[in-house]
């Protein structure tokens, strides 16, 4: 099964022509996750031939509008469209009033249903769980209240030895038993062990989203080992008092972050409008972190 990240906007608080504001979609076992949704975030999914109305669960980090306020006309958007299966709904307290109110005003939204989690401000744990994935969020260190998530895959079936299985002479009646672990004893007697017939699972991927944050070490527990992070880095080294006074990360604090929670691979962005160029902020972080990447609005990554 795929699971890879769009990122659909990469800048921060003031849009640009080149970069949108913060949002990403994510796709996990055929789960289509959206995660934050900046202004024009449906412009930008157009642009990107992503497909809106797929979306099953929206993941919303804090309530700045360059994380929220593409979410109204997004969700008017499925509604004219004739959505009419439901959407679930996670993020900060107020997420919900910030919504309904809106379309209360406008008289616009009396569509598909809307599930709503909203979080405490320091809660941490699973905030979303299926047969395939789980969701666990966690407290960022901003301005307001603000949260991180992270996604992980659930391990799948063992795989069938197909070769070691035809030589035990069961029924193919039995393969779903032995993929799933269990030793099985067919009509005849025979005993046949799921480890001598499947190989072990394939291993499961992570991805973790950290949002606007200060330099914010207790998180790193929460993202030991991931498979990809995206941290924001809105500033370069010179302007870290800039980022201290506003709650926000360099990109040498993005990837200390990932060196310290052995992520695998960084992803860098909220950039500032004020930069024309990001190659000094990838500089900056492979000092400390090699794999990182800076990406343009549209990039794909695979988990």
């Amino acid at each position: 099964m795929s699971f890879n990240v769009t990122i659909l906007g990469s800048g921060a608080a003031v849009p640009t022509l080149k970069r949108g504001t913060t949002a990403q979609l994510i796709n996990c076992q055929q789960r289509s996750i959206l995660i934050d949704c900046g202004e024009a975030t449906q412009l930008q999914m157009r642009r990107f031939k992503v497909k809106f109305q797929n979306i099953q669960l929206v993941l919303i980090s804090h309530l700045h509008g360059d994380h929220v306020f593409g979410l109204p006309g997004l969700i008017s958007t499925m509604q004219l469209l004739g959505r009419k299966s439901p959407m679930t709904m996670i993020g900060p307290k107020g997420l919900k009033e910030f919504l309904l109110s809106q379309f209360k005003l406008v008289g616009l939204y009396n569509g598909f249903t809307l599930n709503f989690i909203e979080l405490d401000p320091e809660f941490e744990g699973l905030v979303f769980e299926d047969k395939c994935l789980r969701i666990n969020s966690f407290p960022l260190n901003h301005r307001i209240a603000t949260h991180g998530y992270r996604i992980d895959e659930k391990p799948g079936n063992r795989r069938l030895d197909k070769e070691a299985f035809d030589q035990t002479g069961v029924s193919t009646s039995y393969i779903n038993k032995l993929i799933s672990g269990e030793d099985i004893v067919d009509n005849n007697g025979i005993m046949v062990r799921s480890e001598d017939v499947t190989y072990s699972p394939k291993p499961t991927k992570s991805y973790a989203f950290c949002s606007d944050t200060a330099y914010h070490p207790p998180i790193i527990e929460h993202l030991k080992n991931v498979d990809l992070l995206y941290h924001e880095a809105t500033f370069i080294d010179k302007e870290s008092e800039r980022a201290s006074e506003t709650f926000h990360s360099t990109a040498k604090q993005a990837a200390t972050i990932a060196l310290k929670a052995n992520a695998k691979r960084l992803i860098l962005g909220h950039f500032s409008a004020r930069y024309k160029s990001m190659e000094n902020h990838l500089e900056e972080a492979q000092t400390i972190f090699e794999r990182v990447f800076v990406p343009e609005d549209g990039e794909f990554f695979n988990v």
